[in-house]
């Protein structure tokens, strides 16, 4: 391969610039790309499937398991920037010191893009607006198997960096798409998957629910919950029980709940 790029020293340089612009959610729509930060998750990336753009790498810090991912993201057309530790750290996340960042180009998300397996377990999350939650929700779906994450009326992108991060790189491995909650419903119901929806007022406990079929999981924002597009029926909601103060969980911690009670129903997977 030909010689990296000549080293950028500086936090100016425009290719910086123009990655730190890809923090803002706007940017990110018009180039279509978003930014991984992190060995790990760059190489699930990949693995996913995940097209690489740029890799800014300084080349003193990143370690063996770095410079094979850069390696991989390069032999993938990505171009490789040399680029110094202070100029870095411009891109890098909090304390995050893995010596890489890499921009990459945001995959489709159309609903007629996904495609679903015969027996579903599906994961909806509507007006969902802290990244951080989203990124926390897709962690758990891939760990219990999950077929695909679906955003209704997104409030935060898919590909937030910090939703990213969040996830550790598990985004790159999951069937993703973004739609309107009203296309998303009939999307479900034309595929013949039951509507499952977590409401704290809901009469049925979630672990007395049938959770081995095709269904999906729906779950509203941190402030508001779910809307009224999700109406019973045909959706079935549930509840989890509260037995403190509060009258609700966090939205991920109710997605995990959830996710791995239909796992312990489905079986191991």
């Amino acid at each position: 391969m030909p010689p990296y790029e000549p080293e950028i020293t500086s936090a100016k340089n425009p290719r910086i610039r123009a990655a730190l612009a890809l923090r803002d959610r706007r940017a990110r729509e018009e180039a279509g790309l978003t930014l991984v930060d992190g060995v790990r998750e760059l190489e699930r990336a990949l693995t996913g499937g995940a097209k690489p753009v740029e890799v800014f790498v300084d080349l003193a810090r990143v370690d063996a398991a770095g410079r094979a991912v850069m390696a991989e993201a390069r032999a993938r057309g990505a171009i490789v920037l040399p680029t110094s530790g202070p100029a870095l750290a411009r891109l890098a996340f909090g304390d995050r010191a893995e010596g890489l960042v890499a921009t990459l180009q945001i995959p489709h998300l159309s609903l007629a893009s996904l495609h679903l397996p015969e027996n579903p377990l599906v994961v909806v999350l509507e007006g969902v607006e802290k990244p951080g939650n989203l990124g926390a929700v897709l962690r758990s779906a891939d760990g219990a198997g999950a077929d695909a994450v679906i955003l209704a009326d997104p409030l935060t992108d898919l590909f937030n960096p910090n939703a990213v991060r969040a996830s550790l790189g598990a985004i790159f491995a999951m069937p993703l798409a973004a739609a309107p909650s009203a296309d998303v419903g009939a999307h479900l119901a034309r595929g013949g998957v039951t509507v499952i929806t977590a409401r704290v007022d809901a009469d049925d406990l979630y672990s007395d629910l049938d959770l081995t079929g095709p269904i999906a999981i729906v779950l509203g924002s941190e402030a508001d919950g779910l809307t009224d597009r999700w109406p019973a029926p045909p959706a079935h909601p549930v509840r989890l029980p509260m037995l403190g103060v509060g009258d609700s969980l966090n939205v991920s911690i109710a997605a995990a709940v959830l996710l791995y009670e239909a796992r312990r129903q489905r079986g191991p997977g």
